[in-house]
């Protein structure tokens, strides 16, 4: 398989330097750990002011110009504070929940493509690893729970083991149309086979894209699907009990969850680090750099995540079961036979 820039210089470093592969991995380790960090005080800081403005009001304001530190000081705030565990709580599964939520939240970006050739892993099966690592996600907030022993805390574990099931089956089938039109699961090749239009441009493309948008939303436990947490049912569902770094680590991964979903759906259906095939009329934007076209399109999209999180109220949980297996999943297989359809009228010679 071919590499891209940083891949191979990454394994001429390491690989050829020392005679040992694993470390090849140390330094995307590091770069991505460095991300996502940084992401997310910028990505929290952006939820406050969206959500201010959405509001009518300002959000913080005072620390830094328009309150860019606010979130630097609830960060060490945070680090600092005391780490207090139930004294009926089991201390080694409460301690392992939020790193079991973090770590699939930074593995995703493994096979992110930021770029042409910006790829830390170009595998073959991208896609796949992007929805099996997700899907690790849960089990923390289930372990933090059942850790706990606190009812709120158990409640919001079964709770999130419920969305699981449910929108991890219309996700994988919204996916799976776009699968069958790329002909493909790498996360690069998604992007090369929208180097003429995206695919959220096409009638199968958008179904699976506004399915995908609805799924993501459930996955990430924002609303209307914040049932997990549900402040005003469960306290603070399954993090009641969490407090000092560990809480901490639990914010970083929400918010690297969001940042990681957004460039999942700006890869898979906006065309990734192309420009957008309806500037076609600007021909000096294709010569700007990739990096810089998906950066705008993963902004817009947090954006978009953030502005239904304040806007929609929250759903009751026989109602999200409803609206997955009721609505979603027999939209998903009809979308499927859609595409089917699609290929042959557009005549793909591999769908024959």
């Amino acid at each position: 398989m071919e590499r891209g820039p940083i891949e191979s210089l990454v394994h001429r470093l390491f690989a050829g330097l020392y005679g040992i592969p694993v470390l090849g991995w140390l330094i995307p380790i590091v770069l991505v750990l460095g991300m996502v960090a940084l992401a997310a005080l910028v990505l929290i800081w952006l939820e406050r002011k969206v959500s201010g403005h959405i509001q009518s009001r300002r959000g913080p304001l005072h620390n830094g110009p328009h309150g860019l530190l606010q979130t630097v000081w609830d960060a060490l705030k945070l680090l600092v504070k005391e780490d207090i565990v139930p004294s009926s709580a089991d201390r080694l599964i409460m301690l392992m929940a939020p790193f079991v939520v973090f770590t699939p939240a930074v593995l995703v970006y493994v096979v992110m493509p930021f770029g042409k050739g910006w790829t830390v892993a170009n595998l073959n099966i991208g896609l796949l690893w992007v929805v099996s690592v997700l899907s690790l996600g849960p089990v923390g907030i289930i372990l933090g729970g059942w850790g706990s022993h606190n009812k709120w805390s158990l409640l919001g574990g079964m709770r999130s083991a419920a969305q699981l099931i449910s929108y991890e089956i219309p996700s994988v089938l919204a996916l799976g149309a776009i699968v069958m039109m790329a002909g493909t699961m790498s996360m690069d090749g998604l992007v090369a086979a929208q180097d003429q239009y995206e695919f959220v441009l096409t009638p199968p493309g958008l179904i699976a894209f506004v399915v995908y948008l609805v799924t993501a939303l459930a996955e990430l436990n924002r609303n209307p699907f914040d049932l997990p947490e549900a402040e005003s049912e469960l306290v603070a569902g399954f993090v009641t009990e969490y407090s000092g770094f560990k809480f901490a680590i639990f914010f970083l991964a929400e918010f690297a969850n969001l940042l990681a979903l957004s460039m999942i759906t700006v890869t898979v259906f906006l065309g990734g680090w192309q420009p957008p095939s309806v500037l076609f009329f600007l021909p000096d934007s294709a010569q700007l750099p990739g990096v810089f076209w998906f950066a705008i399109k993963t902004t817009v999209m947090v954006f978009v995540f953030q502005w239904i999180k304040w806007t929609l109220p929250r759903l009751r949980i026989d109602q999200m079961l409803n609206v997955c297996w009721k609505g979603l999943i027999p939209i998903t297989l009809g979308n499927l036979a859609l595409a089917c359809v699609w290929l042959l009228l557009t005549e793909k010679s591999w769908a024959r």
